[in-house]
C-alpha cells in the first residue's frame, strides 16, 4: 500500500496582498484622483490664481486647512457617490451569493474595501493640503499645528462619507443609488453652506455638515467645540455605514442606525448655538512682534522689516501734533464682528489687507500710516468691483469724503498731496475733493492748519462728524 500523499496546506492571502488587489479593481484609486482634480479646480475659482502670489488659501497653513474644509462642499458628495458605487458592485456583477457562502466572515472584505477608500481619499486629501502648505512656505506664510484638526476631521468626513455611501449601496444596491446618494448630499451640503441664509438653518445642524463655511479672516480658528462636536458626529456616521456594509439581515440593517442617532445626540449639544461662536482669533496669529516702536503680528511677521522704517518716520512726523501716538501696531478685528472696536489714541494701527499695503514703496506705506492722522478709516468700503448701484451707494454715504479727509491729512505733514493707496474706483472720486480742501488748508495760518488737523484726529478717534467739514470749519 503506498503512503499516503503530505497534505499541502494553502495559506490565506495576506492582508496587504488583498488591499493592493483591492486598490486595483476597486473605484477607490479612481475616487481619489477625482477628488484631487474636484478640490484644487475649487480651490483655484475661490483663492485666485496661483502663480499671482500668496492667495487667501496659501496665506497662512490654518487658512489652507480651513479653505480646504470649504471645499469639502463638493468633495463630500463625491466621496459619498464614489462608496455607493463601489456598494452595489457584488450585486451589479452577480456574485453576492457566491460570497456569501465562502467560510471568510463578510466583514474582512468589508474591512479591506473601506481601508482602500480610507487610504485613497486621505492621501487626495493630503496631497490638497501639502501643495497649499509649499505655498504657504513659498510665500514666507506662517505656520503652527493650528492647521491639524481642523485637517483631521476633514479626513475622517470623507472616510465617513465614502463608508455611508458604501452601506447604503449594499443595503439598496441599485443603478439608481449613487446618481441619487451624489444628489442629495449635494443638495443638501450646498443648500446649507451657499444658498440658505444663517437666520433659516440653526447653526448646529449647520455644524452636522462636513463642510465650514468661507475662511472670513487669516487670523480666525475653528474653536474646539466645533471640532469636538463634528468628530463625535463623523464618528457615528462612519460606524452607521460600515455596519450597513456587513449587515445581511433587517434587523441588523436597523440596529446599524443607531450609532448615527447616538453621535447626533452626544454632537449636538456641544456644537455652539451661535455662529460667532464657531470661531475665535487665533492667539498664536495673532501674538505681536516688534522691532523698538513698531510692531506686527506673528502671521505678517516677515513685514516687519518693510515696515519698521515708515512707521518710525511716521512717528517723527506725527509729533507734530499735541499728546502724538508712541507706537505702531498692526491692529486686528475683533470676533465677533459685532464687538467694539478699540480706538487707542497712543498707537497708530496698520491693517495690511485694508489699506492695500501687498507691494507698497516704503512712500506708500509712510502715507498710509498718516492718512487720517495716523487713525483707522471708520467706514471701509470692501468691493473691488462694485455695480454702478453700488457706486450711487455708497457716493451717498461718507466714504469717499472720509478717504478725501484722510489723503488731505496725509499730505499735510508729507506736504505732498498724493492719493493712497486702496480702492481705485473710491480714490478717483475722493481726489476730486481732495484737492479744494488740500488748497483751502494751505491757504490757513500753520497754528489753525494745525489745530484742523489735531481736530480731525480726534473726530477720527471717535468717528464723529464728517471730516471733511472738520478741516473746512475746525472743531466744534
Amino acid at each position: 500500500m503506498s503512503p499516503e500523499a503530505p497534505v499541502q496546506q494553502v495559506r490565506a492571502p495576506r492582508r496587504g496582498r488583498i488591499l493592493r488587489i483591492e486598490l486595483r479593481r476597486s473605484a477607490a484609486p479612481l475616487a481619489g484622483v477625482l477628488l484631487l482634480i474636484v478640490a484644487l479646480g475649487f480651490l483655484q475659482l475661490v483663492g485666485g490664481p496661483w502663480w499671482q502670489g500668496a492667495e487667501s488659501w496659501t496665506r497662512q497653513w490654518t487658512s489652507t486647512a480651513w479653505w480646504e474644509r470649504f471645499a469639502m462642499v463638493f468633495m463630500w458628495p463625491l466621496a459619498v457617490t464614489a462608496g455607493a458605487v463601489n456598494g452595489i458592485r457584488d450585486r451589479r456583477s452577480g456574485t453576492s451569493e457566491l460570497l456569501a457562502t465562502t467560510p471568510r466572515p463578510g466583514w474582512h472584505r468589508a474591512v479591506t474595501a473601506a481601508g482602500a477608500f480610507a487610504l485613497t481619499l486621505t492621501a487626495a486629501y493630503a496631497l490638497v493640503f501639502l501643495y497649499g502648505g509649499v505655498r504657504v512656505l513659498a510665500n514666507d506664510g506662517y505656520a503652527d499645528l493650528g492647521w491639524l484638526p481642523i485637517l483631521a476631521v476633514g479626513a475622517l468626513a470623507l472616510v465617513a462619507g465614502a463608508l455611508l455611501g458604501m452601506g447604503v449601496g449594499r443595503t439598496v444596491p441599485s443603478a439608481l443609488t449613487p446618481p441619487v446618494l451624489a444628489m442629495v448630499s449635494l443638495t443638501a451640503v450646498t443648500a446649507v453652506h451657499v444658498t440658505v441664509t444663517p437666520d433659516m438653518v440653526p447653526n448646529r445642524i449647520v455644524l452636522l455638515s462636513p463642510a465650514l463655511s468661507q475662511v472670513y479672516s487669516a487670523f480666525l480658528t475653528v474653536t474646539w467645540r466645533v471640532h469636538a462636536g463634528q468628530t463625535v458626529w463623523l464618528l457615528g456616521l462612519a460606524a452607521t455605514g460600515f455596519l450597513l456594509l456587513v449587515a445581511r439581515r433587517p434587523r441588523a440593517r436597523l440596529l446599524a442606525l443607531l450609532p448615527v442617532a447616538l453621535g447626533a445626540a452626544v454632537a449636538v449639544p456641544l456644537l455652539p448655538t451661535d455662529s460667532a461662536r464657531n470661531y475665535a482669533l487665533d492667539k498664536a496669529a495673532t501674538a505681536l512682534v516688534c522691532d523698538g516702536r513698531v510692531c506686527v503680528t506673528k502671521l505678517h511677521e516677515p513685514r516687519l522689516a518693510a515696515l519698521k522704517g515708515p512707521g518710525e518716520e511716521a512717528l517723527r512726523l506725527l509729533g507734530r501734533l499735541p499728546d502724538p501716538p508712541s507706537a505702531v501696531r498692526e491692529s486686528v478685528d475683533p470676533w465677533p464682528r459685532d464687538t467694539e472696536v478699540s480706538r487707542p489714541s497712543g498707537v497708530v494701527p496698520v491693517d495690511f489687507e485694508a489699506q492695500a499695503l501687498d507691494g507698497a514703496t516704503k512712500d506708500e506705506y509712510t502715507r498710509a500710516l498718516l492718512a487720517g492722522a495716523g487713525t483707522a478709516p471708520c467706514l471701509v468700503a470692501d468691493m473691488s468691483d462694485p455695480t454702478e448701484e453700488q457706486r450711487r451707494a455708497y457716493d451717498e454715504t461718507k466714504v469717499v469724503r472720509e478717504l478725501a479727509a484722510r489723503t488731505v491729512a496725509a499730505a499735510w505733514f508729507t506736504g505732498e498731496l498724493e492719493p493712497l493707496r486702496g480702492t481705485a474706483w473710491l480714490r478717483a472720486d475722493a481726489d476730486k475733493l481732495a484737492g479744494p480742501a488740500w488748497n483751502a488748508l494751505r491757504a490757513l495760518p500753520p497754528d489753525v492748519q494745525r489745530e484742523r488737523i489735531t481736530a480731525l484726529r480726534t473726530a477720527a478717534l471717535s468717528c464723529d462728524g464728517d471730516l471733511l467739514n472738520v478741516l473746512k470749519d475746525g472743531p466744534r
